[in-house]
């Protein structure tokens, strides 16, 4: 069933307008009396059924309930910028793969080092890549790609419980994360690793 998200929904009817519309009427071509899913992006998925198509699409809610699709842990992902549209790869499929949020990092051995207007930029188009990634894999939410943080920033920014990827090891992941843990950053360098220093 066609997935969309919006904030549109009011009580028991929702009015889509542009890309959505576009997308219901003429990529899709539903046609009234056609179910869709609508999300509203916070964990509440919505099933309608199309009352109208045209400009404007009108769905008349039939039905809302909490998204089954969202894991049960929130995992914020800490990326070390990557070389070119490397980061683009890694947000499409940590989206698909269930993560909360995607958090751009600065570290030592990043050959990529945007100034703030281009990072402004990228951050964009990072966001609008984990809305359809999120679309496409039938999330419940929006994962949002957060602005760029050195490692220091990254660091007080964790939430629960914080894990670094590392080659020279530690523990394996199943002593490090118990049932109860529902909040986990992941850290993860860019091709030439963490620094020796930044890990300590």
């Amino acid at each position: 069933m066609p997935r969309f998200f919006t904030s549109a929904i009011d009580g028991d009817r929702a009015i889509l307008t542009g890309e959505d519309a576009s997308h219901i009427t003429r990529s899709l071509r539903l046609r009234p009396g056609e179910a869709v899913t609508l999300c509203d992006g916070s964990g509440w998925d919505y099933e309608g059924i199309i009352a109208s198509t045209g400009e404007e699409v009108t769905v008349d809610i039939r039905e809302k309930r909490t998204s089954s699709t969202e894991p049960r842990g929130k995992i914020t992902l800490y990326q070390a910028l990557p070389k070119g549209d490397k980061m683009e790869w890694i947000i499409q499929k940590s989206v698909e793969l269930g993560v909360f949020r995607i958090v751009p990092i600065l570290t030592s051995r990043c050959d990529s080092r945007p100034d703030a207007k281009s990072m402004e930029k990228k951050v964009q188009r990072f966001n609008k890549i984990a809305a359809e990634a999120a679309k496409q894999s039938g999330r419940g939410i929006l994962p949002k790609v957060s602005g760029l943080l050195t490692l220091e920033q990254a660091a007080k920014d964790v939430s629960g419980k914080g894990i670094v990827f590392y080659e020279k090891g530690g523990a394996r992941l199943a002593e490090l994360i118990a049932p109860e843990d529902t909040e986990i950053g992941i850290f993860v360098g860019s091709e030439g690793g963490f620094a020796p220093e930044e890990i300590a």
